[in-house]
C-alpha cells in the first residue's frame, strides 16, 4: 500500500487578495500528523504542499503519478475545496483504479455534497483523522468493507453511506510528533507583507479544540466544544527535537493557546530550563491576560502575540458570543505591551448584518487607540460549519447549494448590512491611516531600537527588497 497526501492550493479563479491570505505561510500540521501516523503503521507515504511549492494542476498531477500511490488524499479548506475536486478528477482520468479521498474542514461539513458533485472522489474523511486514515488504508489494502471504518463517507453501489463519527482522541500525548522532513517547502510567517520569521521556521500545536462558542468560527463544531492539551513534558520533548533539527522560530497554532495559564507557565519555564532559545508566535484570548503568564511567555521567547479582539462594540461581541468585552481587550493589549511583547497583533471582524457605519468606525478608532502594532481587519463570512451560516440558512437569506463550496460575505446577503465594497474601502483606509500616523511611526521606531528581534526582522526586510531589486535589474 502506498499513500500520497496533498495539501491542496487555493482554487483557481479565487481573487488574488483572498488567494494570498489562503496560502499558508507555515507547515500544514494536520496532513503531517496523518502522514506520520501512516508511517508508524508501516505504510509508505509521501506528502506534497501544493500551495507552498507553487505547483500548477499539471505539476501536481505529475507529482502524484510519480508516487504510484494506491490511495491519494487531499486536504482542503473552503478556499481549496474545488482544487481538490479538480485534482481528483485528473487523477481518475489517468488511473481510474486509484482511490481518492478528501479531508479537513471543507470535507467535515460537506461530505454528502462533495461525493454528489465529484464522482472522482471516492471517500470523504471528517474530523481528526489520525486513527481514521490508518484504519482506512488497511481496509482498502485488504479489500474489507468500509462500513467498518468510523469517520468516513463513501459511495456504495451508487448510494452514499455515512458512517458513525470517530471519537476524539482524549490523550494527545499518544500522538507521534509530526515528521516535518516529509515536506520539501521552506516556510516563513508573513504579516502585512513582511516576514516575521526569516530564520528556519515551523509550526507546532500544544492543544486542540476550544471550549468557547464564537459564532464566526467552526472550531466549536469541529472539536465538539472540547479542549484538550498535551502535557508540558510531551510538548517540550517535541520542542527539543525541533531545536536539534535546526529550527529557530515557530508558531503555536493552537485554537486557544492561553486557555490554561498554569499550563502555559509550566511550558514556558520548561523552555527556559532546557535553554531552547527559540523565538515564537502565539494567539491568546483577551479575557486571559495573567501578567505572570505574559512575563513568562516573553522570557521563554514569545515575540509575536495575536489577540482575537473581534470588535469594539459590546453589542456585536455579544452577537458573536465572544464572551469578552472591549475593556478586557484594551487591558490585555496594554498588559502584553508592559510585559515586553515585541509585536502585538489585534484581529477584528467587521460586517455583521446590522452593524452600522458608526460601529465600524468605532472599532477602527479603537484599533488606533490601543497600542497595537498591527491591526488585522477581517470581513464576516458565513460558511458551512459556523453558526453564522446556520442563522442565515434559517432566515432563508442563504442558498446552501449555491455557497457551500465558497462561503459568502454576510454583507452580500443581509439586506441591512453595509455594502461589501464600502466596508472594504473603510478597512483599507483604516489600515493605511493606522500605519502612517506620526505618533505610531515614532512608537514603532522606539520599540525597534530596543528590540533585537525587530532589528533582525527589519534587516531581513531590507535584504528582501535588495534581492527583489536585483531580480528586476536582471529582467530589465
Amino acid at each position: 500500500m502506498k499513500v500520497a497526501l496533498v495539501n491542496a492550493a487555493p482554487n483557481e479563479g479565487i481573487e488574488e487578495r483572498e488567494r494570498s491570505k489562503a496560502i499558508a505561510s507555515f507547515p500544514p500540521l494536520g496532513i503531517l500528523y496523518l502522514a506520520t501516523a501512516l508511517e508508524q503503521a508501516g505504510i509508505n507515504v509521501s506528502v506534497l504542499d501544493q500551495a507552498a511549492m507553487g505547483y500548477t494542476v499539471n505539476q501536481t498531477v505529475s507529482w502524484i503519478e510519480k508516487q504510484k500511490a494506491d490511495l491519494v488524499g487531499f486536504s482542503a479548506l473552503v478556499s481549496s475545496g474545488r482544487m481538490a475536486g479538480l485534482l481528483s478528477s485528473k487523477i481518475k482520468d489517468r488511473n481510474p483504479r486509484t482511490v481518492t479521498l478528501v479531508g479537513n474542514h471543507y470535507a467535515t461539513f460537506n461530505a454528502e455534497r462533495i461525493l454528489t458533485k465529484y464522482p472522482s472522489v471516492d471517500i470523504v474523511v471528517w474530523g481528526e483523522a489520525e486513527g481514521t486514515i490508518v484504519d482506512l488504508a488497511k481496509h482498502i489494502e485488504r479489500g474489507d468493507d468500509l462500513k467498518q471504518v468510523n469517520g468516513v463517507a463513501f459511495r456504495n453501489k451508487n448510494k452514499i453511506t455515512l458512517n458513525p463519527d470517530r471519537p476524539l482522541l482524549k490523550d494527545l500525548d499518544l500522538l507521534p510528533f509530526p515528521n516535518r522532513r516529509l515536506l520539501q517547502a521552506e516556510y516563513h510567517c508573513i504579516i502585512a507583507g513582511v516576514s516575521i520569521a526569516p530564520k528556519k521556521f515551523t509550526s507546532i500545536v500544544s492543544s486542540r479544540g476550544c471550549s468557547y462558542s464564537c459564532r464566526f468560527c467552526n472550531c466549536t463544531s469541529l472539536a465538539r466544544n472540547f479542549w484538550r492539551a498535551r502535557s508540558a513534558t510531551n510538548t517540550l520533548d517535541e520542542l527539543k527535537q525541533l531545536k536539534s533539527e535546526g529550527y529557530k522560530q515557530l508558531i503555536f497554532v493552537d485554537d486557544n493557546f492561553t486557555l490554561n495559564p498554569k499550563r502555559v507557565i509550566e511550558l514556558c519555564r520548561g523552555m527556559r530550563k532546557e535553554k531552547l532559545d527559540m523565538e515564537w508566535i502565539a494567539e491568546g484570548r483577551v479575557d486571559v491576560r495573567s501578567s505572570e503568564m505574559l512575563r513568562e511567555m516573553v522570557a521563554a521567547g514569545l515575540r509575536v502575540l495575536y489577540f482575537g479582539i473581534e470588535n469594539a462594540n459590546q453589542r456585536l461581541l455579544d452577537y458573536y458570543d465572544k464572551k469578552a468585552t472591549p475593556e478586557q481587550a484594551e487591558k490585555a493589549v496594554r498588559a502584553a505591551r508592559k510585559a515586553g511583547v515585541d509585536i502585538i497583533v489585534g484581529s477584528f471582524v467587521i460586517g455583521a448584518a446590522d452593524e452600522t457605519r458608526k460601529e465600524i468606525q468605532n472599532t477602527i478608532n479603537f484599533a488606533k487607540r490601543v497600542p497595537l502594532d498591527i491591526p488585522q481587519f477581517n470581513i464576516l463570512c458565513a460558511y458551512s460549519g459556523n453558526d453564522i451560516w446556520n442563522e442565515f440558512v434559517e432566515k432563508g437569506l442563504l442558498d446552501e447549494e449555491k455557497y457551500w463550496e465558497t462561503g459568502i460575505n454576510v454583507s452580500d446577503i443581509a439586506p441591512t448590512a453595509v455594502p461589501l465594497e464600502e466596508i472594504r474601502r473603510m478597512l483599507n483606509k483604516a489600515f493605511s491611516s493606522h500605519v502612517t500616523r506620526p505618533n505610531f511611526l515614532l512608537a514603532q521606531a522606539a520599540r525597534t531600537i530596543k528590540s533585537r528581534y525587530r532589528i533582525n526582522m527589519a534587516l531581513n526586510s531590507i535584504g528582501q527588497i535588495g534581492s527583489i531589486r536585483k531580480d528586476l535589474q536582471k529582467v530589465t
